[in-house]
């Protein structure tokens, strides 16, 4: 049985598929990364190497009040970018829930921080 390895967009966490998880997928389905909780709709699922995954959201927890949010591209989009205390880029995010500030700190593709 042939299994399709994809990098996970946020953590980069090998994510497999089996041709019987993908013959369960079908285009419009989400897939949460076990690692980081990254929510991706399937794009497009048709045999062999044709297959894609497109970011919905990155699911966290806020440090302030307990309570899960997705970060969502637009949020992103929107959201400032600071030096972090260790120097390093952020982006800064509301809280859904209490509106508290929260730094973001992310990996690019080739495992270096970005912010």
């Amino acid at each position: 049985m042939a299994t399709l390895e994809i990098d996970c967009p946020v953590c980069a966490e090998v994510l497999e598929l089996t041709d019987e998880d993908r013959a369960d997928l079908a285009v419009g389905d989400v897939i949460v990364c076990d690692s980081c909780n990254a929510e991706m709709e399937v794009t497009r699922n048709e045999g062999g190497e044709d297959f894609e995954l497109e970011l919905l959201g990155i699911l966290t927890v806020c440090p302030n009040c307990g309570e899960e949010f997705d970060v969502t591209d637009d949020m992103l989009a929107a959201a400032p970018t600071v030096q972090g205390a260790d120097g390093v880029e952020v982006s800064v995010v509301t809280c859904p829930h209490c509106r508290a500030r929260i730094e973001l700190e992310f990996e690019d593709e080739d495992g270096s921080r970005a912010g």
